[in-house]
């Protein structure tokens, strides 16, 4: 896969999710959400229905549950 297949395919909407304190942030067209910091705690975004961003909500879920 080429380095900007997999962004493509979420669309030009969404927003971007700090894995830290959960801001979101509507995503800017062209600009891959981890390339932003969050503007409350400067962490990386992560687009939101990304592999990175399921991989993050399971391991919340799992955290939570024990």
């Amino acid at each position: 896969m080429a380095r900007n297949e997999g962004s493509e395919r979420l669309g030009k909407g969404g927003d971007c999710v700090c894995p830290k304190c959960e801001t979101r942030i509507p995503h800017q067209r062209g600009v891959p959400c981890q390339q932003e910091r969050c503007p409350e705690c400067g962490a990386k975004m992560l687009r939101e229905g990304s592999e990175h961003h399921a991989l993050w909500l399971k391991k919340r879920t799992e955290k939570q549950l024990g």
